[in-house]
C-alpha cells in the first residue's frame, strides 16, 4: 500500500525544533537511546487524539503546552508549535489531502491556534479547503464553525462530507508500545474495536475478531504459533465481569495444556498485542510499532517481520527498532529506512548517507550489518533549526 502520510513537517514539537519527513511503506526508524525516536512518533498520537479529544486535554496527558513545545528559540523565530501533515490517498475517492496547525503559549500554561489550514483533494478534480487565521475563509459553502480559540476545527467541521475523508484518516493513526503486564492481568472488557496503546484491552479486541471475522481469528492463531512454538490457540475467558487470556498448548503425543495470561513469556503476551495491533477492525490508516523485538526470540523475528509486511499492504506501518535482526530482513532497502538523530540539542530525522545506501544497493552489506558495525550514518543535516518558517507550514489556498 502507497504511503497514506507522505510529508510531515514539524515545529518546535518536544525534542524537534524543526523537520521535515518523508516517508515510504514499511518505514523503520533508527537512532541511539534517547535519539528522539518516541518523541516522534508521539506527534502521531498527538494529531490522532487532537481529532477525538479537546486539545486541552491532549496537552494535559502529556504534561502541559510546556512539556510538549520545544522552548530553544532564536531570538528572530517565534517559539510556536506546529505541525502539518500531508497526505497522498485516503480512500477509492480521494487523491490526497493536507492538514496543519500552529499553536502560540499563553501566559499560565495557556494557548490559542493562531492558524489551522485543512485540503481535502478529490480524483474527480473537487477540491475542498478552509484556511483559519484571524478569520475563517473556505471555498465549502456552508460552512460557519463556531470555534473557540483554544480548539481546532477540523475535529467539528470533519462531520462535513468534504472533509470527513481526512478526519478520519488522522484520527485512525496509532502508535502501541505492547506492555506485556498489561496483558497479563485481568481486563475490563469493552467494545473492542480500537487496540488500547499498551494493548491493556487485548482479550477484548481479540473476542471482537472471533465473533465478526472466523477466518482473521484462525489466522492470528496460525501467526501466534508461528513465533509461538506449540501455541495452538488464544481465546477470551470471562471471570465474572473480566476478561483474561486462555492459551492452548499442545504437543505432537495430542497432549494439551491450558493456560491463562498469568504463566505467559513476555515475548508471547507481546507477540499476542503485535498481532491484535494489525488484525484489529477497523484497521489503523497508520500503525506504528515501538520496539516490537522486544522480549521476542531472535528466531522468532522472521514471522515478526512477515507480520509487519503484511500489515503494509493494507496499512501505512512505521517501526522503531534498535535491533540488527529487524534490519536483516533482504526485503529491507534503503529507502525503508530513516535515522534519528540528536545534535547540538535537538532531534532530526535523516535518511541513511551515500555509502550506507550504496552499501545496501550493491548488496555490500545489508541494514542490520550496518547497525550492528556502527556504519548506519545519516545524510548531513543541511538544515538550521532557525529556518523553518512559519509559512512553511502552510500552503496558499484559494
Amino acid at each position: 500500500m502507497k504511503s497514506v502520510v507522505k510529508r510531515v513537517i514539524v515545529k518546535r514539537f518536544r525534542s524537534f525544533p524543526s523537520d521535515a519527513v518523508e516517508f515510504n511503506n514499511p518505514v523503520f526508524l533508527v537512532g541511539r537511546n534517547g535519539a528522539g525516536k518516541s518523541n516522534f512518533v508521539d506527534l502521531f498520537s498527538f494529531v490522532a487524539e487532537a481529532m477525538l479529544s479537546p486539545l486541552q486535554a491532549v496537552f494535559d496527558r502529556r504534561g502541559g503546552i510546556s512539556t510538549v513545545r520545544n522552548r530553544s528559540s532564536g531570538r528572530s523565530y517565534p517559539p510556536n508549535l506546529g505541525l502539518a501533515f500531508e497526505l497522498g490517498e485516503m480512500n477509492e475517492g480521494t487523491s490526497g489531502g493536507r492538514f496543519a496547525f500552529e499553536i502560540r503559549a499563553l501566559p499560565g500554561y495557556g494557548f490559542e491556534v493562531i492558524r489551522e489550514q485543512c485540503l481535502v483533494r478529490y480524483a474527480g478534480g473537487d477540491r475542498w479547503w478552509f484556511d483559519r487565521q484571524k478569520e475563517f475563509r473556505t471555498n465549502a459553502e456552508g460552512l460557519k464553525p463556531s470555534v473557540e480559540a483554544s480548539a481546532l476545527s477540523l475535529p467539528v467541521i470533519g462531520g462535513d462530507e468534504r472533509f470527513a475523508p481526512l478526519l478520519r484518516a488522522l484520527s485512525a493513526m496509532r502508535v502501541y508500545s505492547i506492555e506485556p503486564a498489561k496483558l497479563r492481568e485481568m481486563q475490563d472488557p469493552d467494545g473492542g474495536a480500537v487496540l488500547r496503546r499498551d494493548g491493556g484491552n487485548a482479550a477484548s479486541v481479540l473476542q471482537e475478531i472471533a465473533r465478526s471475522d472466523p477466518e482473521t481469528k484462525a489466522r492470528v492463531q496460525e501467526i501466534l504459533e508461528s513465533i509461538v512454538p506449540n501455541t495452538v490457540s488464544v481465546k477470551p475467558k470471562k471471570h465474572g465481569n473480566k476478561l483474561s487470556l486462555e492459551f492452548t498448548q499442545e504437543w505432537a503425543s495430542g497432549k494439551k495444556l491450558l493456560f491463562e495470561a498469568f504463566n505467559m513469556s513476555d515475548g508471547t503476551l507481546r507477540a499476542l498485542g503485535l498481532l491484535m495491533a494489525v488484525f484489529q477492525s477497523p484497521r489503523p490508516s497508520v500503525l506504528v510499532l515501538e520496539e516490537p523485538e522486544a522480549t521476542i526470540h531472535p528466531g522468532a523475528l522472521g514471522a515478526v517481520l512477515d507480520l509487519i509486511r503484511h500489515a503494509s499492504r493494507s496499512m501505512q506501518v512505521i517501526v522503531t527498532t534498535h535491533s540488527p535482526e529487524v534490519l536483516d530482513a533482504q526485503w529491507i532497502e534503503d529507502q525503508h529506512l530513516r535515522i534519528v538523530v540528536w545534535q547540538e540539542g535537538a532531534s532530526h530525522v535523516a535518511c541513511p548517507n551515500e555509502a550506507s545506501r550504496l552499501a545496501m544497493t550493491e548488496h555490500l552489506m545489508g541494514a542490520g550489518e550496518l547497525l550492528r558495525s556502527n556504519a548506519m550514518q545519516p545524510a548531513p543535516l543541511f538544515t538550521d533549526p532557525h529556518e523553518l518558517q512559519a509559512g512553511s507550514l502552510f500552503e496558499v489556498l484559494g
